[in-house]
């Protein structure tokens, strides 16, 4: 599947954003609310865990998408559990395996494309969050929209995500959609429609 390879690539800029984090930096602010760079980790790797557990065939288990502190480094985490990640997608298409995804429904599980579609999103946008927190969006934003399918297939999924209060606002993993900035990038039309400030610094 093309998407599992376009996934690779977003782990691939994410990877390179999370290798400048120094563990002194993990009380930094991030533009997720509430969030530090250290909390954001956290959630990261335990998502990278829990979507590869899910494409190896595991079931409807919470527990298996819990965060996962940062250790001595996180940088190496991150990597470690990326790479891991990238070798489940690849796994579950050779199977056509769909992914019971429980934080996002409990009752069936999600089609392999949508599934890593969800995660290729998610991994951009808190790549992007990364980046803020260290204070510098500007080479992963001309990354992306350097990439025609990346982008491409970034606009899509984020297209998908429903502007509404059941998937937005507090507690929700997006805000209530922006309207893009003049002369915006894909990249960053992509993070307004998601809630997300583009010009966000901490």
């Amino acid at each position: 599947m093309r998407i599992v390879e376009l996934h690779a690539r977003a782990v691939a800029s994410a990877v390179e954003v999370v290798a400048a984090v120094r563990p002194e930096q993990l009380g930094r602010p991030t533009p997720c609310e509430g969030w530090t760079l250290g909390t954001l980790l956290a959630h990261c790797v335990g998502q990278h865990r829990g979507f590869a557990a899910a494409a190896r065939g595991a079931g409807p288990d919470l527990s298996l998408f819990a965060d996962a502190p940062p250790g001595a480094d996180p940088a190496e985490d991150f990597r470690r559990t990326g790479a891991d990640l990238t070798a489940a997608f690849r796994e579950a298409a050779a199977a056509g395996r769909a992914l019971w995804l429980p934080e996002l429904r409990a009752d069936e599980p999600f089609p392999l494309d949508l599934a890593v579609g969800f995660h290729l999103l998610d991994t951009l946008v808190h790549g992007w969050d990364v980046a803020a927190a260290l204070g510098g969006t500007g080479r992963l934003v001309a990354a992306v929209d350097g990439d025609e399918e990346l982008a491409g297939a970034l606009l899509a999924v984020t297209g998908a995500v429903p502007d509404t209060p059941e998937f937005r606002g507090p507690g929700r993993p997006f805000g209530p959609g922006r309207a893009p900035g003049g002369g915006a990038g894909r990249f960053e039309r992509a993070l307004a429609l998601l809630g997300r400030d583009p010009a966000w610094r901490a």
